[in-house]
């Protein structure tokens, strides 16, 4: 067969690169905050769920017992959760509110009547994490 003509190669030209490229960073730029966003959404659900799980465990642990627990610590041991969950922080450094109201003869010391998360960022609904 017969030689191809001169002046035509084989490959992209800079324009077509530069076409591509630029495809490719509008496409990440629409992507990219949406994946954060995915992400930040996926945390606060979390947060949402560990905080129903260990306030509904205090309540009925306080039933349970007729006695508040006086940490976190209790609910492990006494088998209501298999282990204290991760704050949105990443830590395991819940805010307790103590309720004295609820002791019993049986309890001298106040106990936890909720938690609350440690953080002071602010959620997607514009209140700090530390009020949910």
């Amino acid at each position: 067969m017969g030689q191809r003509a001169s002046g035509h190669h084989r490959g992209f030209t800079l324009i077509e690169m530069m076409v591509v490229i630029s495809v490719i960073l509008i496409l990440l730029a629409i992507a990219v905050p949406i994946y954060s966003q995915s992400m930040i959404r996926a945390r606060e659900d979390n947060l949402r769920k560990n905080l129903r799980t260990l306030n509904g465990m205090i309540v009925q642990y306080t039933l349970d017992k007729k006695k508040a627990p006086r940490s976190l610590e209790d609910l492990h041991h006494a088998g209501y959760i298999d282990s204290i969950p991760d704050d949105i922080t990443g830590r395991k450094d819940w805010a307790t509110e103590e309720d004295d109201s609820i002791m019993s003869p049986d309890q001298t010391d106040p106990g936890i009547s909720g938690v609350h998360s440690e953080s002071n960022h602010i959620g997607s609904d514009g209140r700090p994490y530390s009020e949910w």
